[in-house]
């Protein structure tokens, strides 16, 4: 092939396989916000709940290393984790959640919980440019309940106990999609099987 028709051949490849961008994840703990940007450019800022007192999210710079659309948490009561976007070998995630009352606080067991929506926009993002091409930083340090009550000026949200009656997976999975339906900005159809991959830390 000559050097004038392999030109145009390298451009339709180009076409045809177009650039990854680069995700970048940043949730500041003491703030309680995350911060998406992709190639340098700021997308959305969004409210979410890290890891409460005992349950601590790490802090660092981490590769997300795969996803879930429908995961459930073993160590948790088989707790759903929609839109899950795992960052840690020990199971710690981005997901969905419906306890959208906490958000801005901390409340979870060390994953970072958002909206149901943002999670699905979050989830569609990295899927389309690639699990492997996002990274999840986390800063800060863990607010005092005094902190958050003063920025929030409420009362502190804690989670339901984690002692509750064991029950199986297709009623918690009934249960959560029936109070999504059951919250009209934050509906979502539940389809498929449920799957467990690696523990989960809700």
């Amino acid at each position: 092939m000559r050097f004038g028709q392999l030109l145009p051949a390298l451009a339709l490849l180009a076409l045809a396989h177009p650039a990854r961008a680069d995700v970048l994840i940043e949730v500041d703990k003491t703030r309680q916000q995350m911060t998406v940007t992709v190639d340098g450019d700021p997308r959305y800022i969004w409210p979410v709940s890290t890891g409460q007192s005992g349950y601590d999210t790490p802090v660092g710079e981490f590769k997300a290393s795969h996803m879930e659309r429908h995961h459930f948490s073993r160590e948790w009561d088989d707790a759903p984790m929609p839109h899950s976007i795992f960052f840690t070998q020990d199971g710690h995630a981005i997901h969905g959640s419906y306890h959208v009352k906490n958000l801005g606080r901390p409340a979870s067991h060390g994953c970072v919980r958002l909206a149901p929506d943002n999670a699905a926009t979050l989830f569609a993002l990295v899927k389309a440019q690639g699990v492997k091409n996002a990274r999840v930083v986390l800063t800060g340090e863990l607010p005092s309940a005094t902190e958050v009550a003063a920025r929030s000026g409420d009362s502190i949200m804690v989670d339901e106990p984690t002692s509750r009656p064991p029950s199986s997976r297709r009623q918690r999975a009934d249960d959560y999609f029936g109070r999504l339906t059951r919250e009209p900005q934050y509906r979502r159809r539940y389809y498929g099987s449920p799957f467990s991959g690696f523990f989960g830390r809700w």
